[in-house]
């Protein structure tokens, strides 16, 4: 070949990725500097900070061969611009290949959240929905034996109790940001976000008027979510008495518990006990501690159905600071209900930091022993802002579930064929109340209640849960591992088709 033919060449060649070098580098800065700006937010303790709604840009995503993309947040640079007016450098390929941007290049394209989009709405029924009542009970279950009496699957929301643990987690980027607080030393914020993250819990019950699904013995859930940087798993351990065990890995940091509920009925009310210790470790080595308070959903036969928490919370920490915060009952005459109060204090029993707000709502601190008596709707003006409940979807259905629960039983693209068969989300009578079918999710209800039914004999016969285990009867349940790595390699021989029908061969076999 001609020599001048080949210089053209290298020189094209040496062009082309002098042009991607430059976009490497901005795209470098671009990060820089949202990363800083994102810092300083914090720092400073704004109130669009500790909403928590950043929204990263999607880096190195855009198309190479065209040499443009939209690292700026405002969609309108272009790199094209930039690198055609520059003189392009040219230099040995080999010192190419050994810069340090550009073997950043990989880290660049998936530092950003992943971008799954998550569906914002149900599907639409496919029958007619029924109202929530007593006389619809009552009419269903006439000559019935009562003590086989299963409610009809409208008093369900199309979420089981292992997905309702995981809804604790919406707000799980208070405790990303409590990671870091502690790693820069500031061990009061820490246990600040800690206490935002455990009232935040409690929002989602607002308005809710159904019960999840009970799950069955040995059913699982699982929620990864990369762009919340956590990912969760539960599994229903114990028949009787009723017990989920969760446990949840995010960004420098693990949660875990099992919860145990006892009720009581009041003849217009029904009080619930929550029954186990919730554990949040960070990987510093800081843990924290506390149990929920108590729950009472009020006019069971007559009057508007309503949710209230109350109690004292003891969030416990092993080092530096503690907290004590405070749910008030709700009383008849209650012009401010849902509030909640408390305090931060060290380990000489000094109050560091004060807490008030509502858990529906929001939650504020002040530095030092401030008033707590001060009211939410006008806080003092040295509160900072802690917690801000997120906004309501704007498709509202009768089960008036948040933004993030209306996800929580979705099937995304490929997800149906990696799961466990297990899951919450493959249960049939869940899934068709979700599509509106409620016909044949009453069918399926009463079936997988008969077959629930046989759960207890299947735990006296010695079933074990598969993912969880407890050293002693007073522990709680742990996870062992192995269930991700499982996913991972499609193995899932030793799980047993729990919606299925159930043989004695199955109750032998367990």
């Amino acid at each position: 070949m001609n020599e001048n033919l080949v210089k053209e060449c290298e020189q094209i060649m040496l062009s082309e990725f002098s042009e991607m070098h430059g976009q490497v580098q901005l795209l470098h800065e671009e990060r820089t500097n949202l990363i800083d700006a994102l810092r300083q937010l914090e720092a400073a303790n704004l109130e669009a900070g500790a909403s928590g709604k950043h929204e990263f840009p999607s880096l190195g995503r855009g198309k190479y061969s065209e040499c443009s993309t939209t690292a700026s947040s405002d969609g309108k640079q272009e790199f094209e611009d930039v690198s055609e007016e520059d003189e392009p450098s040219f230099h040995d390929t080999k010192e190419y290949f050994n810069e340090p941007n550009v073997g950043s290049v990989t880290n660049l394209a998936t530092s950003g959240y992943p971008n799954i989009k998550r569906r914002t709405k149900l599907p639409d029924p496919a029958e007619k929905e029924k109202g929530v009542s007593l006389w619809s009970m009552i009419k269903d279950n006439v000559g019935k034996d009562l003590t086989r009496v299963c409610l009809p699957v409208y008093f369900n929301e199309p979420i089981s109790s292992l997905q309702k643990c995981f809804e604790d987690l919406e707000y799980s980027h208070f405790l990303d940001r409590a990671y870091e607080y502690g790693k820069s030393g500031n061990g009061l914020l820490r246990a600040l976000y800690v206490a935002a993250f455990a009232v935040s819990g409690y929002a989602s019950t607002e308005g809710r008027h159904c019960k999840p699904f009970n799950p069955l013995l040995g059913e699982t859930y699982e929620a990864d979510f990369p762009e919340k940087g956590i990912r969760f798993f539960s599994e229903k351990v114990s028949h009787h008495p009723t017990v989920i065990a969760c446990h949840c890995e995010g960004k420098g940091w693990k949660f875990w518990g099992d919860t145990n509920l006892r009720s009581k009925f009041w003849g217009r009310s029904i009080q619930v006990e929550p029954v186990g210790v919730l554990t949040l470790e960070f990987d510093d080595g800081e843990v924290f501690q506390w149990s929920k308070v108590t729950s009472t959903i009020y006019n069971i036969i007559l009057g508007k159905l309503y949710c209230d928490h109350h109690g004292v919370m003891q969030i416990r920490g092993n080092r530096q600071y503690s907290c004590t915060l405070k749910f008030k009952e709700q009383s008849i005459l209650e012009r401010n209900p849902h509030q909640v109060n408390g305090f931060v204090e060290d380990v000489a029993g000094k109050k560091a930091a004060t807490i008030f707000g509502k858990w529906d709502d929001s939650l504020y601190y002040v530095s030092g022993d401030g008033i707590s008596k001060t009211k939410v709707s006008d806080p003092a003006s040295n509160a900072s802002l802690l917690w801000k409940r997120t906004k309501p979807p704007p498709n509202v259905t009768r089960y008036n579930l948040t933004s993030f629960a209306i996800t929580l039983n979705e099937l995304t693209p490929g997800l149906q064929e990696i799961l466990p068969p297990t899951d919450s989300r493959l249960r049939p009578d869940q899934r068709h109340l979700e599509n509106g079918e409620y016909e044949k999710a009453n069918l399926e209800k009463q079936r997988l209640e008969r077959r629930q039914r046989m759960s207890r004999q299947l735990q006296e016969s010695g079933w074990r849960p598969r993912w969880f285990e407890r050293e002693g009867e007073s522990e709680t349940f742990k996870y062992t591992g192995g269930y991700w790595e499982a996913r991972g390699h499609g193995n899932w021989d030793d799980c047993p088709d729990i919606f299925g029908e159930i043989t004695e061969e199955l109750v032998d076999s367990a």
